[in-house]
């Protein structure tokens, strides 16, 4: 289960401590979560009775919440896939991973460029038990995942996870999916993204999305019943979406409704801004 890098690098082992933990996992099934609630959102399966009754309570202050988490997961398989074929970036840091749903990101890049290398990065206990999921790979790339937390970005920049599986050196596409609308401004988010674009080399990316309520004013109501259920939540207008791209040159068609962002075949004709109401877009690191 090792195997050593280029450089003499032992690595694979790691996983053992993590995705094969066997140590109880404290999944707090009292209290609601926002990736089981987004899983619940899918149609998936890996959630409880208190996630399905908040998301339920979401559904009832904006009945498109389903549509909208699943247009936002098309819109990051759409960015990823244009960045390993398009863009030609064959390395992917995503962040606030959330539970694995197939096609997970790594499949996604490596369905494009085999050689691709991935790493995951969460600190949510559920995400945690299911983390051998994103572990698996083309045998030309690699995956791996780290248990981490985006409040402190150099546990993620200098865990060794990270620097045995890519180079930063090389460009790198840094991915926040639905993330940093769980960081209120009091977090500091903008500081948070600018240490992780500073490590990052010329070249590098951005992928983004962000919920809002500039189409639907009931994302601020989803808003609030996230908060009331314990879970940090803040929707944003365009502009303070936009500040997250401080620095970076937009990708066309810029920041957009994220089914707006280069649709294709897949991509419902149908779909109103109001009913998908995430932000989404690309930026490069000149």
């Amino acid at each position: 289960m090792t195997s050593a890098d280029p450089h003499g690098t032992q690595v694979g082992t790691w996983w053992k401590t993590l995705a094969d933990v066997r140590n109880p996992v404290d999944l707090q099934t009292d209290q609601p979560h926002s990736a089981r609630m987004y899983d619940y959102y899918l149609g998936g399966k890996d959630h409880f009775p208190v996630d399905r009754e908040a998301a339920e309570r979401t559904l009832a202050v904006f009945p498109n919440a389903r549509i909208a988490a699943q247009a936002n997961r098309a819109f990051m398989i759409r960015t990823t896939r244009y960045l390993a074929a398009q863009v030609g970036i064959r390395q992917f840091l995503d962040i606030g991973t959330g539970i694995p749903t197939s096609p997970n990101l790594h499949e996604a890049a490596q369905g494009i460029a085999p050689d691709a290398r991935v790493v995951y990065a969460d600190n949510d206990p559920i995400v945690l038990t299911h983390a051998r999921a994103l572990l698996t790979s083309t045998p030309e790339g690699r995956t791996a995942y780290l248990d981490a937390d985006l409040h402190d970005p150099e546990s993620i920049l200098d865990a060794p996870e990270l620097r045995a599986t890519l180079d930063l050196t090389r460009p790198v596409a840094l991915s926040l999916i639905a993330t940093i609308h769980f960081f209120p401004d009091s977090d500091d988010p903008h500081a948070i993204l600018r240490r992780l674009l500073q490590a990052l080399p010329a070249g590098s990316h951005l992928t983004l999305t962000h919920a809002t309520a500039d189409y639907d004013e009931g994302m601020e109501r989803v808003a609030a019943t996230y908060r009331a259920g314990g879970i940090p939540a803040q929707q944003r207008g365009r502009t303070d979406v936009a500040r997250f791209f401080d620095g970076l040159d937009l990708l066309d068609p810029g920041l957009q409704i994220v089914h707006r962002w280069r649709p294709d075949d897949d991509t419902p004709n149908d779909l109103t801004d109001a009913q998908v109401s995430f932000y989404g877009a690309v930026g490069r690191k000149p």
